[in-house]
């Protein structure tokens, strides 16, 4: 069943037409999609944190972009993505494996919430690729080779404390195509903090990002802080996710009044601080 899946998600992308498009389009589909009346209020409010524009631009995304995203969750990105990409590109999102005996009962339900969110507007949703990733079990992402850019919206910690962070960035780089682009946006723990306490705490060095992937074959090309928060000091009694949107050492608190001083003081300060870093795979682009 599987095989079936994939081999029809594959079927689907190479059918879709390959028409040249200009910078001004991106821009064009980029607006249409940010302003979208598409998108959840919520997603659209933390557009201030997440910078979807600059990151996009930064990565490289163009209207003709094979574009593979690991771990969708509820479609962030896919509100952006999927309708810039429509008409001229092609989108996979790796999504958590329903098939997979590691997946735990959280990320089969968030995967099915994002396989109904894409059934509930086919207009813009039709021409999505869904895969699988979750390792060792499901790792066909995207052929070989096809992807000109992989985007990964902090996992890395995730994978970190799951001890597979080095198979998920063999297998990224495996869907990338020679001068392809990887992406990574993760949040940013100090120089020198230890493997305990990033995976612990989530926030991750950048040096241990740049690590991961060059021991799968990527060379770094560029960092941006686009998406840092220097309020933020990756010093919290929940890690960052006492930070918003989490709040969930807040959240904890019994007495009103004082979660409510705790949920205000970690509001100013807003999302965490998080590095964005462009990788390159080495080789001619096509």
């Amino acid at each position: 069943m599987k095989t079936l899946r994939m081999c029809a998600a594959l079927l689907l992308a190479f059918s879709m037409p390959q028409a040249t498009a200009s910078p001004e389009a991106l821009d064009e589909r980029l607006d249409a999609a940010i302003a979208g009346d598409h998108r959840d209020p919520a997603n659209r409010a933390r557009d201030e944190y997440r910078h979807p524009r600059a990151a996009l631009e930064f990565f490289g995304l163009t209207p003709r972009s094979t574009v593979v995203e690991i771990w969708p969750s509820r479609g962030w990105w896919t509100e952006l993505l999927a309708p810039v990409l429509k008409p001229e590109g092609r989108y996979y999102a790796a999504g958590f494996a329903l098939s997979a005996r590691r997946t735990p009962q959280w990320r089969r339900t968030m995967q099915r919430e994002f396989q109904q969110k894409l059934e509930a507007r086919p207009d813009l949703y039709d021409a999505v690729v869904v895969t699988e990733l979750s390792v060792p079990e499901e790792v066909d992402i995207a052929p070989p080779g096809s992807a000109d850019l992989v985007l990964t919206f902090r996992n890395v910690h995730n994978w970190m404390k799951g001890d597979y962070a080095p198979r998920m960035f063999e297998v990224m780089a495996r869907a990338l195509e020679p001068g392809g682009t990887l992406g990574v946006v993760e949040h940013r723990a100090p120089p020198g903090t230890s493997m305990k306490d990033m995976k612990l705490t989530g926030y991750v060095t950048e040096n241990h990002v740049i690590s991961l992937a060059r021991a799968a074959g990527l060379e770094l090309d560029a960092r941006s802080e686009i998406n840092a928060n220097p309020q933020d000091t990756a010093d919290h009694p929940a890690g960052v996710w006492t930070l918003p949107p989490s709040l969930r050492y807040c959240r904890r608190m019994e007495d009103d009044s004082e979660r409510d001083d705790c949920m205000r003081h970690y509001r100013a300060i807003g999302e965490s601080d998080r590095m964005t870093l462009r990788f390159r795979k080495p080789g001619a682009a096509k």
